[in-house]
């Protein structure tokens, strides 16, 4: 959520802290956010979480056309008074995570968002359900940062960071203190940037079995990968050590050590003929 030091004509609603309402008011640090967009001025921005219009204020003369996506009716009813002379400008309000990206875009876009902490993880997932952003930049909890920018081995890498990497490159662009917010949050945040790979490592047909082939085996993150291929597959060790075999992946070796493209072989190992 972003915030302005200007009024609208009538008091903000209280912060809602049941919506994870922390509201960005530093200008150094919006301005940054919408520069990490790398706008050209044609391009249709879908903005996750505007709040009282802060960011959205530096985004919409730089946007061919801003749709704001607010689920807070109070907030949302002010941005529509505000940019109500702004044509480019569309507020929908709606849940981010109920609605489709690529229909409210209706065509390429680009994605920004300072994303409520608790939902960070779904609202990631769903934006990278295709139709993708060409690009999206999220301001989010540190700790989740790290989790996308790890390697494989360290105890940040999980599902979330070969999830993401199988589909797109994540980089953290810089960090933003609490103080920088108000309320100010209990963490530190830092803005993120993902980019879709051209050539992803698993085919859109493959992203849902890919998915859970991740979780199931992070869910088991301390078990060898034998014992991992035998509770996710239902087979017999044998059978196990022949799926890893055909995907290169050593049997004794646990899954917070495989990299995204070993779980992408593992995921076709397992319907290869041998």
């Amino acid at each position: 959520m972003t915030d302005d030091s200007r009024r609208t004509g009538r008091a903000y609603p209280p912060v809602r802290k049941s919506l994870g309402q922390h509201f960005l008011t530093d200008r150094r640090i919006l301005g940054r956010i919408a520069d990490a967009l790398e706008l050209r001025g044609d391009e249709t921005v879908l903005e996750i979480g505007p709040g009282r219009g802060a960011l959205t204020d530096l985004l919409a003369p730089r946007a061919g056309r801003l749709v704001a996506i607010e689920y807070d009716r109070a907030l949302a009813v002010l941005l529509r008074e505000r940019y109500a002379s702004s044509p480019n400008v569309i507020v929908a309000e709606a849940d981010v995570l109920s609605v489709s990206l690529g229909e409210l875009a209706q065509g390429p876009y680009v994605l920004v968002g300072n994303v409520p902490y608790y939902i960070t993880t779904p609202i990631l997932f769903h934006a990278l359900v295709p139709p993708r952003a060409d690009r999206a930049v999220y301001l989010v909890q540190k700790e989740v940062a790290d989790r996308l920018a790890a390697h494989p081995g360290t105890k940040e890498y999980g599902a979330l960071t070969v999830n993401v990497a199988a589909l797109a490159r994540a980089e953290t662009v810089f960090r933003v203190p609490a103080g920088a917010f108000s309320p100010p949050p209990k963490v530190e945040s830092a803005v993120v940037r993902i980019t879709p790979h051209e050539n992803a490592l698993v085919a859109p047909e493959e992203e849902r079995a890919f998915k859970a082939l991740v979780q199931g085996a992070f869910g088991m993150r301390r078990k060898q990968m034998r014992r991992v291929v035998r509770s996710l597959y239902a087979i017999g060790a044998d059978e196990a050590d022949a799926v890893l075999q055909r995907a290169g992946i050593d049997p004794e070796v646990r899954p917070e050590t495989l990299s995204p493209d070993l779980f992408a072989a593992l995921l076709r190992a397992r319907d290869q003929t041998p």
